[in-house]
Order: C-alpha cells, then structure tokens, then sequence
C-alpha cells in the first residue's frame, strides 16, 4: 500500500448469485413406487449351482467321478457355475 492510503476492511469481492434453475438436460430416472424382492429360492439356487459345479470340476480332477476324468464332467461343472452366475443377476 502507498503511504497515506487507508486500508478499508470488508468484502473485496461482490457476494455470489446463484444461478437460476435451469434443467441441465439429463435424464433422471423416476423413484421407483415400490421395492423389488426376489424370492427366496433364487439366492438358494445361485449358491447351490455355484457349489455344486465346482464340486463337479473338483471331483472330477480328482478321478472319482464313474468312467474317470472326462470333459463332459467338465462341461457339466462349468455350465452349473455359468447357471449360478445368470441366477446371480436376477437377484434383487
């Protein structure tokens, strides 16, 4: 500051308009009316498939299973766990 200039306090700045409400043009989603539950036998079956196929695969490494390692056993392990992962997005 120069000399003899007096220094004055307060607000430097003007105080901030808010800006009138205008869309912004995107989509919201209406709130949904009521809550979607899913039955109780679809977690049920997610987790049995899930288990189940990999028990499948397991066994199957292991040799236990009739007619001994086999890639249909696999197929079959593999198609339970793809069913237990389609029952997984169903799940609300």
């Amino acid at each position: 500051m120069a000399k003899g200039a007096k220094a004055r306090g307060g607000r430097t700045t003007p105080k901030k308009v808010p800006p009138k409400a205008t869309p912004s043009g995107r989509y919201t989603p209406p709130t949904p009316r009521s809550k979607k539950v899913s039955p109780p036998w679809v977690p049920a079956l997610m987790f049995t498939c899930l288990l189940v196929g990999v028990v499948v695969i397991v066994v199957n490494y292991l040799g236990v299973l009739p007619g001994g390692t086999q890639n249909l056993y696999l197929l079959i392990g593999l198609g339970l766990i793809t069913l237990g992962f389609l029952t997984a997005t169903q799940y609300r």
